[in-house]
């Protein structure tokens, strides 16, 4: 199977800069998996096609303020960072712009001096892995001297970071938003449990590699990045129990999708685990966990554009894209809502 199979043209004028006023005020497209059949709804919907025993699975991870606008030491040149992932020991894997010249030994400034940055040595892709020096808390200073990262297609400023946040995010350590958990409001979480439908939390901290298309035209030459993520003992007898009643479980994005696949057995039982994952889901991979899945609308050629087409089949996924294009409908981040069932 090859990465131009999942082609699929986007006007620029589709690409959702902000989000709505309103989180769940999203148009949400309904696609049954089975019969290909399309209906078009708003995302507080949704409940319509939840039932009493289900299980909504959502990734409660946090954007950390990843972007770091800095200086050279040496020459006052400007560069940039972002955050990937954190090695420990004050060690972060980060991405730099402009990076040709940045060797093992550059040092960097960021806010006036709170925070100092030294390159160790420069590893595979061209990233770089940074020793940070400072003064109190990381995650303070971050804060003061950080910008929230938003993707590349996004052109304009974000006067609210939060709404790139879902409002039940935790855990920070996340350079990207698990973006179909924006359309939730905790008013709408709660509808939703009263109809008797469980919710459950795992954390998967989304790095800038799910934005990237796939470079290799033969998908089984791709080398999938690595996420870390962690789902707990009280979340995976949640899914268990739900299952066992006979409900679905319902996953809230591609980001929560992967880690439930990922710690699960063949007949769909999960089990708490932590660590990394690299799962490479396209056409092809039978899902063990996943019965119901809630998504945003993909980039051409992304990993994501597979992993919802291995889901409900690459002609039916899509048929419907051309069709949200067609309708007008919002794509990537702050866009519209998919629900496959």
């Amino acid at each position: 199977m090859k990465s131009s199979d999942f082609f699929y043209e986007l006007p620029q004028e589709l690409i959702a800069q902000e989000p709505l006023a309103k989180r769940s005020s999203s148009r949400l497209l309904v696609l049954d998996r089975k019969s290909g059949e399309m209906e078009h709804r708003i995302f507080t919907d949704l409940k319509d096609y939840l039932k009493e025993g289900d299980c909504l699975v959502l990734n409660n991870t946090r954007v950390i303020p990843a972007r770091l606008i800095g200086v050279r030491a040496d020459t006052g040149g400007k560069i940039e960072f972002v955050l990937l992932k954190n090695r420990g020991n004050d060690i972060w894997e980060v991405i730099l712009k402009p990076g040709r010249r940045a060797k093992s030994g550059a040092r960097f400034v960021f806010g006036d001096g709170a925070l100092k940055a030294e390159i160790l040595e420069v590893v595979e892709g061209g990233n770089r892995l940074v020793h940070f020096g400072y003064e109190g808390i990381f995650n303070e200073v971050l804060d003061r001297v950080g910008l929230i990262p938003l993707p590349p297609y996004i052109t304009h400023k974000l006067p609210d970071s939060e709404r790139y946040q879902t409002v039940y995010s935790k855990f920070r350590g996340s350079a990207a938003a698990p973006t179909a958990g924006l359309h939730f409001t905790p008013e709408l979480l709660e509808e939703i449990r009263q109809m008797g439908v469980s919710t459950a939390y795992l954390t998967l901290h989304v790095g800038l590699g799910t934005f990237r298309p796939v470079k290799v035209e033969d998908l089984e030459n791709h080398v999938m990045h690595s996420e870390y993520y962690t789902l707990d003992s009280i979340t995976a007898e949640t899914i268990n129990k739900a299952r066992e009643r006979g409900g679905r479980i319902v996953a809230v994005g591609t980001t929560s999708c992967r880690v439930l696949e990922t710690v699960s057995s063949a007949n769909g039982t999960v089990k708490s685990s932590e660590g990394w994952t690299d799962i490479f889901i396209y056409p092809g991979y039978t899902f063990k966990a996943v019965d119901v899945l809630v998504t945003n609308f993909h980039l051409p050629e992304s990993t994501l554009i597979m992993l919802v087409s291995a889901f409900a089949g690459k002609d039916s996924i899509l048929h419907a894209y051309q069709t949200a294009v067609e309708m007008k409908y919002r794509f990537f981040s702050f866009g519209d809502a998919m629900l496959i069932k």
